[in-house]
This record gives C-alpha cells, structure tokens and sequence, in this order.
C-alpha cells in the first residue's frame, strides 16, 4: 500500500502541515489477502480497492498553524484482484466498481469528508451517520493515514484500530511508524480458551513507513501483518495481510480557506449533516443472506451426531458447525431442536447446546432439564459435563449451577458431580481473573468448608474433589488436613489434589505431612494412599533426605508395594525426571541403594514413555499398577500428558481401584487392609478437569452379584462431545477493513472400562477403552457485506487408544501382562480460500493432504514383555 501526501513539513512542525488554497492529488490503494499462514500472495484469496484521493485544508486556527481541519474526497474507485487471476478464478471478472459496491455504497465512498488534526494527531473525525458502517470504516482507515509524529519516542494514538501504544523513529528523510496491536483498546468482545496447547497463537505486527522530500511527504508504505496458529498443530494456521498505500500525485491551485472561530462552527457551515462519529472504527454485524435456520441445520446434521458415528471425524465436524448456528440463535429456537431430537441424538444435542455458551443457549438448557427427575440422568450428566470443559465460562454459567445445588435434585449422583463441576468453574473463572466475582466468591466459600461440613462420606469426597479441580491455594492446608485422614478415599483425592498443584505452593508443613502419611509416622495406610503419598513427594522437588528416606524404605514395605516403589525410582531415573538429579546423589549411598533393595520380587511397575513428538507438542504416558500380594489389582493409574514450550496439559487419566476381594480366593489381605469392604471403581480426568468417579461394584453381596451377572462389557465412564479450542476475535485492520477469526477444536469422545475375574481360571482382566475423532477448523474472514474473502485451515483425525491388563494369580509371584495398542488412524489436512460478492458470484479454491498413521503398541519394560509371553503360552 503507497501513501504519497504533497503535505508540507516544515521545521519545528509538530505533525503534518498543509499549505492553504492548495489541493493535492494522490493515488490510493487498500488491499487484504488471506491464506495458509506460509503460503504466497500469488495463491492468496482478497481483493485491492484503489481510487483516487483529495485533500485539501479547510480551515486553521489563526493561533495555532498545527490545528487544521482536512478534507478528503474519494473519487474513481476500482476493485481488483490481489494476484492475476485466469477469468474463471477471477470473482471480479466482467465485474465493475459500481456493480460490485452497489449505487448506494459507491455514493457513500466518494462523498467528501473532514479530519481534525492537531500537532499530527486526529482529534475528530466528520462523516454522516447515515453511512454504512464498512464505508464508513474505510474512510477511517484513510484517515489514519494521515497521523504522524516527526520526533523519535512512544505516545498513545486513537486511530480506526483503537486506542494503541504507537513507537515513531524519526531518521533523516524517513519516519517508522510501529504500532503494538496487543495492546490496543478496542470495543471488540472475543474469547478464547486459556490454555497454550489447545488454545490459539497470534502474532501480529505493524508497521508504516513515511519517506520525506525537501520537506513534503513524498511516499508512505503501511503493512499490517496478523498469524493465527493452532496451539497443538502450528501448520494448521491461517493469515491476513492489509498494505495501504499513498502516492502524491500532484499538487494545484484549491478552494479558499474557509472562515470561523472554531472547528464546529466550520463544519456546521460546510454541512449540517456532518458528525463527529469518531475515528475509531465502527463495530458491525454482518447479517448472513440466505443461511439455513438453526432446525433445518439440525436437520442436515443429526445423522452424524448419531452415538454410531461418534468415533468418526464427521461428528465433531457436525458438532462445531452447530455450535455455530446456536451461537446466532434465540432461546424458542434451540427449545425447538431440543424438543424434536431423537432420543440417541438427543445427549449430543445438549453437548452442542451446552458448549455455544451464549445466554440463549444456557437459558433454554436450564428450561428443559429437570433436575428433580432422576430419569432424566443422561443428559442432566451431559450437561453438567460441558459446563465443566467450557472454554471461556462465566460468572452466569456458575450461577446457574450453583442455583441447581440448592435445589431438588432427584439423583445423588447428579447432586454430586453438579458440585465437582462447580470446582472447575472456579478455577477457568479464576484463571480469568474473576475470583473476586461474586457468585466465584460464595461458591469458594461453600466448597472450602464443604469437607468438614457433613459427616457423610461421599459428600465430604464430593467436596475434596471439586476441591482437587478448583485448584484454590486455600485449599492447600484443608488437602494437606485430609491427607492424614482414617479414611482411604479422602487421603488419595487429598493427595492426587496436591500432586496438582504448583511445586511453588508445596509448603515444609505439606510436605512433612505429606513424609508422615509415607513412613506412617502416625498410623497405619493402605498401600495405594502410601503410593499417592510417594508420588507427591517425588513430584514436588524433593530434599536429599526426603529421597534417601524413600529409597531405605524400599525392603521394608509389603512385597507389591517395594516393587511398585523401586520401578517408580527406575522410571523416574530412566525417564529424566525433574527428581532424578537428586535420587542419582541419594543413590550413591551404598545402604540406601544396594542389591538387597533393588533386587524384590513382585508384579508391581511403574513406567512412562512418548506417544508422540513433533515440533509442537511432546505426548507422553505413564502407567503406574499396583497389586495385593493376594495378587488381586490394587490401583491401575494411566496417564497422558501433552507438553508445549513450558505448558503441560494433563489430558487423560484413567484410575482403577479394587480392594477387598482377598475373600474371594481365601487369601490374607495386606497389613492396614484387613477391613477393607469389597469395591471396585474408576475414576476419570480429562484436560484438566476430574469427573465423577464411578462405581463397578460395593460391597460383598453387590460384588457376588456382578461377579455371576458379569457380561464383560465395559462400563463407559464418559462420552460425548468436547469443545476443545474455542477462539473468537475481531481483528480490526487498519485499512478500515475487519477480519472476523474463528478457531474451534471438537472432540467426539468414548472411554469406558471395566474389571473381569474368573475364579475358575483364577484370572482377572481389567481394560480402558479410549475412542476419539478430533476435528480443528480455524476460519479467517473479511467481510464488507458487498464482497467476502476469507480462508479456512483445518484438520482432522480418528484414534483408539487400549490398555488391557491381565493377571494370573494361581502362583506367586503371579503373572501379570500389560498391553497398550494404538490402532491404525488416518490424518487429513484441509485448505480452502473463498471469494464472493453481494450477487451470489462465488468462486472457492480447495486442497487436502491425507495420510494413515500405522498402529502400533507401546513399548513397557522388558519384564511385562517376559511376562505376557507367559501369560499367553499359558493361555494357548
């Protein structure tokens, strides 16, 4: 974009200067382009508008020769493409200015308008308000042009693009003009989800060049540059590019200066109509022509939302391009497609409902839930669910959840994980900045004295866990209270929750406690608490002496949990973890590390590996298990963690508890777990945020039934839809244009599991069943209501993730056999670049890369290797 102004600048001139009866002549061009963020101009969709400028001074304080009132006139106006195009490429071809702007806006365009400069800087802006808002926005963007600072240094501006920190270098003949667009103030609302890895980068940059002449402006160059990337996959990204340029062109004899003792005297006398209506740029809607009502949407893509289609990529596709058409619709019109959706279509509904996250959308899923009907399980879950995975929730969202946990509620389960969801409301909420809110404030309040609150056990593991997903630090020295608790269940959420926390906030009092729970300082635990307990204290930068404590202990602990503990010691060392430096010094000590230790028997294990690696984001996994010396599973814990420069994503955990069952096969239970009841459950968390644990079995008698009624079908634990990334934003170009961004990430999710023991066979298999099918879309488009460009990038997957573990218990030490497969999935990347006019004229550009991913099985110790080749020998 060329800017050539014939302005004069003298010495001592603060800015800009125009000499009186004199008109000067330039040429003006605005273009945007849009494309893959590494693709070329010659490729990109876009369009230039050119035309001829005007300008001349209107009036000048007598006192003061830097306040000056401009006209500017538009005139010749042509539309083009950004790049040679073949005619049928081409949406602009056989196409005029007029045709394509149509009467009304081209009018708009060239109608002369006025700018008020004082020292360099627009002090008003004057146009008719009658205007559209885009042609309005376009004579801002000219006009912004015209601001410029002569000295070196910092100073905030009001131009089109808001209220900016702009940096000017002044060197002989040459100003730069650098603005931060970060931190520029506009009325633009947006979102996004806060979150490095699922959430989007942006990288933006402007920059205009003044060049000078014998003391005129002789060319003025301004690009604006804007990327926006994928956090999980920086190749799906897409980007806009907007120049201006500004020539002069010549320079003659122009109208008299006008008379008046102040500015709006003279515009009053120039024209009634004309209005301060500001320089920054005007927000605007731009209505969708022709666009298909929320229930015909509905209609089109109910059959992908299918609980069979879930493990497809069509289904998360179909589940974004619904939450767009809900984020355009009204209360009455979202009942409507409630009320009609089948009955197994219905929970992805509420899904897509529930994560729009607009106001209708929350209104009308509180009007046809009805929690005081516990049939109405399935979706009120659903629901409750994608409030917990919202990305960018507000203080309504947690009102309305919180007015929920004062009512009726029909299920006890419901009751439960309404307030668990709650604790992760919190903590999104605070991450925003909203913990002092009001409805943040009470809910903190009830869930931090929520513990000590009942004497009933599943309501105080109810309130540890909205605890554990709050992440509060005030939470600390209530987690650290229940760590040392008789029961079981409350010192494993205490301490997983703590695990959670920032190294930072592990205080000496939390971790001596933490130590005392270990070494059982005070009273005797159950091994998978002493576990958790470990797990903490290597997590959270331990001492030397904290870690020789742990390795002396090794040798004096029950046979499965010695073994568990020295393979944890081997995975961190083996793994590089950040507790390894100190267990290699710890380990130097030859009565701390010594054969007797090192050298236990057993099937315990602890093992972390990478599922994948790539520029952007390392995946790596870990499965911890841990046995009765009955040879019964204890504790079966699976891990997936995601990590991008310094961010980690905690994105799966899967753990699976059993205790108790030593009756079954009149085997003696381990020391602190004599009186264990029978139970069996699993528990889930997913990116970040811990769901409902759920129950197999309790009980002897609920245990004896399950075990002669078993199917050996898993229980599913969640399914559904995830938004995962969910970005929106307004960029508003300098140029006048606007460039409207949209990033979402869906998730179509399945995971179950289950536990299976045969006392004929004395053999016992527990599984996790992982399904999903991810689809990431990143949309970038300027609209002006007459014409459209925009790009899309997207990409999309379908992936199975299982881990089966199967034990032989008919001898000691017994056989164990670990198992975690990843099937074949395919990956596709998707380009499209679009153009079209008010007309219906369109033309697209489509590409796509598409590739299979082999399957594969991942690599655990050599032991389980050595150990499943038994199992299955024996097996066969």
């Amino acid at each position: 974009m060329f800017i050539y102004c014939t302005c004069f600048v003298s010495s001592g001139a603060a800015g800009l200067r125009l000499n009186n009866n004199q008109l000067y002549k330039f040429s003006y061009s605005t273009e945007v382009l849009l494309n893959k963020a590494k693709g070329s101009k010659e490729g990109s969709a876009g369009y230039r508008i050119s035309s001829d400028v005007d300008i001349h001074l209107v009036w000048r304080d007598p006192s003061s020769k830097d306040d000056q009132l401009i006209q500017l006139a538009i005139s010749n106006v042509r539309i083009e493409p950004v790049a040679h195009r073949e005619a049928k490429k081409n949406v602009l071809h056989g196409s005029t200015s007029e045709g394509v702007l149509g009467k009304r806006n081209l009018a708009a365009l060239t109608k002369p308008f006025l700018v008020h400069l004082r020292n360099g800087k627009t002090k008003a802006f004057y146009s008719y308000w009658a205007e559209p808002a885009p042609i309005k926005n376009m004579k801002r963007g000219l006009a912004s042009l015209l601001q410029l600072q002569l000295n070196t240094g910092k100073v905030i501006e009001n131009d089109v693009s808001g209220r900016c920190i702009v940096d000017y270098k002044a060197e002989k003949g040459q100003v730069t003009r650098a603005k931060n667009l970060e931190l520029c103030k506009t009325a633009e609302t947006g979102f996004t989800t806060h979150n490095q890895i699922l959430g989007v980068n942006r990288k933006s940059r402007s920059v205009t060049v003044f060049t000078l002449e014998d003391g005129f402006i002789r060319s003025v160059v301004a690009e604006e540059f804007h990327s926006l990337a994928v956090g999980v996959r920086s190749s799906v990204a897409a980007k806009v590019v907007s120049r201006q340029t500004l020539t002069k062109t010549g320079s003659g004899a122009g109208p008299l200066e006008a008379a008046g003792k102040d500015v709006s005297e003279v515009v009053k006398s120039i024209d009634g109509k004309l209005a301060a209506v500001g320089i920054v740029a005007q927000t605007a809607k731009n209505q969708c022509k022709g666009c298909p009502s929320l229930f015909d949407h509905w209609q089109t893509e109910k059959k992908q939302l299918e609980p069979a289609s879930l493990s497809k990529a069509t289904a998360p596709r179909s589940f974004l391009a619904l939450i767009q058409s809900i984020r355009k619709a009204s209360k009455d019109e979202i009942l409507k497609v409630l009320k009609s959706a089948s009955k197994t279509s219905l929970p992805q509904a509420v899904d897509a409902v529930t994560s729009s996250q607009t106001t209708a959308s929350l209104d009308a899923m509180l009007e046809f839930l009805n929690f005081t009907d516990a049939t109405g399980f399935v979706l009120q879950e659903r629901f409750l669910y994608a409030c917990g995975f919202a990305s960018h929730p507000n203080e309504q969202m947690l009102q309305a959840l919180l007015g929920i946990s004062k009512g009726k509620i029909g299920s006890n389960d419901i009751r439960e994980t309404v307030v668990i969801i709650m604790g992760a409301l919190v903590h999104k909420l605070c991450q925003k900045g909203g913990c002092n809110l009001p409805t943040v404030v009470k809910v903190k309040k009830m869930i931090l004295e929520g513990p000590d609150s009942t004497q009933v056990e599943s309501e105080v593991q109810m309130y540890l866990l909205a605890l554990k997903n709050s992440l509060l630090p005030e939470a600390i020295p209530i987690l650290t209270k229940y760590a040392e608790s008789e029961v079981g269940a409350y010192s494993t959420i205490a301490l997983t929750s703590l695990q959670r926390y920032d190294v930072k906030l592990m205080t000496d009092e939390v971790k001596q406690t933490v130590n005392r729970v270990y070494h059982q300082n005070r009273r005797i635990y159950e091994k998978s608490v002493r576990v958790a307990a470990a797990d903490v204290i290597l997590s959270s930068n331990p001492s030397y002496t904290e870690v020789k404590n742990l390795l002396l202990s090794i040798g004096n602990l029950p046979h499965e949990m010695n073994k568990y503990m020295m393979s944890k010691i081997q995975d961190i060392l083996r793994f590089e973890m950040p507790a390894s430096k100190v267990i290699r010094q710890a380990m130097k000590d030859m009565v701390s590390h010594n054969y007797d230790r090192f050298a236990k028997v057993g099937s315990s294990s602890a093992y972390s590996g990478f599922m994948a690696q790539s520029a952007d984001v390392t995946s790596t996994y870990s499965l911890d298990i841990l046995y009765s010396g009955s040879g019964i599973l204890r504790r079966s814990n699976m891990n997936i963690y995601g990590a991008s420069k310094g961010a980690v994503l905690h994105g799966l955990q899967v753990a699976i508890e059993a205790q108790g069952m030593e009756s079954l096969i009149a085997a003696t239970a381990d020391e602190g777990e004599e009186e264990l009841e029978s139970f069996a459950g699993m528990s889930a968390l997913l990116f970040n945020v811990q769901l409902r644990p759920v129950t197999f079995f309790r009980g002897y008698s609920d245990l004896m039934s399950k075990m002669f009624s078993m199917s050996g079908e898993p229980i599913n634990v969640v399914k559904g839809l995830i938004l995962l990334t969910d970005h929106s934003e307004v960029i508003q170009l300098q140029s006048g244009l606007r460039a409207n961004a949209e990033f979402q990430g869906g998730l179509a999710i399945d995971i179950s599991g289950g536990m299976e023991v045969s006392l004929w066979y004395r053999e016992s298999k527990t599984s996790v069943n992982n399904r999903g099918a991810l689809v990431v879309t990143g949309n970038v488009t300027v609209d002006m209501d007459f014409m459209r460009a925009g790009v899309e990038v997207s990409f999309e997957t379908e992936v199975g993730l299982d881990f089966v573990t199967t034990v032989q218990f008919s001898d000691y030490p017994f056989l164990v056999c670990m198992q975690m497969d990843k099937t074949t999935f395919p990956y596709s990347e998707h380009l499209s670049k679009y153009e079209s006019l008010s007309s219906g004229k369109n033309v697209v550009q489509r590409k796509s890369k598409k590739t299979q991913v082999s399957g594969s099985e991942f690599p655990l110790h050599q032991e389980n290797s050595n150990m499943c080749k038994k199992v299955f020998d024996s097996s066969w």
